[in-house]
């Protein structure tokens, strides 16, 4: 009886810190509206990402449908969706973007000039080329998704979610280079690629899911999954390249690439 009574207050208290690290989640990475009294934990939000990308893309996807059913012109659904994620995430990510591109812009001649390049992403202040960054990710986004007649569901939910494992990729392989940084716990939760593997292998497997249930036609599937996994490991390694490691903002910079050339990829073809 004493055995059965413990080993139901660890589950349930297992419960509780899953439901409490959910909604650190959601609280750090949307603007999504939780209870005051419902419990938030933030350590280990980073082993979360891939359940808000999908409650994102699933958000996305039902304003989507919805407003293709209204028969709102196809142009104009895609810019309020793309404008409803980056209510949804706060542009959170989007502000990782601009800061990034203004940081990359600072020339590089030593090992100082990488620390200059930290200290303007740092800056609050938008520069010249955050704003062009900006300007050509949601082009991008709105025209790929505008060019989507088929599957737009399904695009949104595969590129909200592999953004989103690109971004734990990044966290789990390359240094975090501002210990004092908002973003420095993630490591913690992310100590190696083993911990995301498997959720790679669980949206690899449900994408082949969809395509055996017919839901989604095999070469989609092939190109969000080939797609999301090849834009997730070079967007990573591309801002390592850069930087020498990682900040907050090239994981948000990570997400919204990822996101805006997977669409891209969907496009082709079909």
């Amino acid at each position: 009886m004493d055995i059965g009574l413990t080993s139901w207050r660890r589950g349930w208290q297992v419960l509780k810190d899953s439901w409490a690290n959910w909604n650190g989640s959601l609280t750090f990475y949307t603007c999504l509206p939780l209870p005051s009294s419902w419990p938030v934990e933030f350590r280990w939000a980073a082993r979360w990402i891939l359940g808000v990308g999908l409650l994102v893309g699933g958000l996305l996807a039902l304003a989507d449908w919805v407003l293709v059913q209204l028969g709102v012109p196809l142009l104009l659904v895609s810019v309020l969706v793309v404008s409803l994620e980056i209510w949804v995430t706060g542009g959170l990510h989007l502000d990782g973007v601009m800061d990034t591109a203004d940081g990359l812009a600072v020339p590089v001649w030593n090992e100082e000039g990488v620390s200059r390049r930290l200290a303007v992403m740092a800056d609050s202040r938008m520069g010249a080329f955050g704003g062009m960054a900006a300007i050509a990710l949601l082009l991008i986004k709105v025209s790929a998704l505008a060019a989507l007649t088929d599957y737009r569901w399904f695009a949104l939910i595969a590129m909200t979610v592999w953004g989103r494992w690109g971004q734990q990729w990044a966290i789990a392989r390359y240094p975090y280079l501002k210990k004092e940084g908002k973003g420095a716990f993630h490591q913690e939760a992310l100590p190696s690629v083993w911990f995301v593997l498997p959720g790679l292998m669980g949206v690899v497997g449900v994408s082949l899911g969809l395509g055996g249930l017919g839901w989604v036609a095999w070469p989609w599937i092939g190109r969000s999954v080939v797609g999301g996994i090849a834009l997730s490991l070079f967007m990573g390694a591309y801002f390592n390249r850069k930087l020498g490691g990682h900040t907050g903002d090239t994981y948000g910079a990570v997400v919204e690439w990822t996101e805006a050339f997977l669409l891209c990829i969907l496009t082709v073809g079909g």
